[in-house]
């Protein structure tokens, strides 16, 4: 399969779906403070794709992380479609991202003992009732339909990332957050995906993806580059 360029959209929507203002996140080695975060800024439009870039320890995955409400911020506030993410219960936060959000963290997304039908099933199911029509339309979507009922350890490189973006779009979220979702997969996988993300942007998703690929990068409509925890430029 080949990348279709004409998947991404040339227009970017004027609708804000996400927001951080003024992240900090710190984390300590023995005496050590790290700074993964120093005062971050960032927004999200309807429709646009964000390649997030920088060398490993810039802060990209931290950022992610905080943005998706699996980590908490030590300063500053996220927004997910107006609604205030930061400082809520756990469990208004696990609601508000089954809601909103589609996540691909650092493959942390499939469960090595559940099936991929299996794992998507569990995602629909904190929020809704599981629909069998939408996972099948996703596997399908992803060319993994064939692999449904194989555990993850079960599944090659390319085909364990389009389970974990399946995953990502089991509740058809409006936002998706990505880590490295073409990292170490064939030219065939890394079109399928791209192919995939460029229709769900071009139907109003906000997608932010971290990448070190400069070639995947160039697709998107904005490159954010990260060092030492902030933004070289936005």
């Amino acid at each position: 399969m080949e990348f279709d360029h004409q998947q991404f959209p040339v227009e970017v929507g004027t609708v804000q779906i996400l927001a951080a203002a003024e992240l900090y996140r710190f984390f300590h080695t023995g005496d050590e403070e790290i700074k993964a975060l120093r005062g971050v800024d960032f927004s999200l439009y309807r429709g646009e794709l964000v390649a997030l870039m920088g060398p490993s320890g810039s802060g990209k995955s931290t950022l992610l992380a905080c943005l998706a409400g699996i980590d908490e911020p030590d300063g500053g506030m996220v927004h997910a479609m107006t609604v205030p993410l930061s400082r809520r219960p756990e469990i208004e936060k696990t609601r508000l991202r089954a809601t909103y959000f589609g996540t691909m963290l650092q493959r942390n997304n499939l469960l090595d003992h559940l099936t991929v039908l299996e794992n998507i099933y569990l995602a629909q199911s904190v929020l809704k009732y599981p629909d069998s029509a939408k996972i099948d339309e996703i596997l399908s979507r992803l060319g993994i339909k064939q692999r449904a009922e194989s555990l993850p350890a079960q599944l090659s490189g390319g085909e364990r990332a389009r389970a974990g973006l399946g995953v990502a779009l089991a509740n058809a979220p409006p936002i998706l957050l990505l880590d490295e979702p073409t990292g170490e997969v064939d030219a065939e996988t890394e079109a399928t995906i791209l192919n995939v993300l460029g229709e769900l942007a071009s139907q109003g998703s906000g997608i932010v993806m971290a990448t070190h690929n400069t070639a995947v990068a160039k697709y998107a409509h904005r490159i954010a580059r990260m060092r030492d925890g902030k933004f070289l430029d936005v």
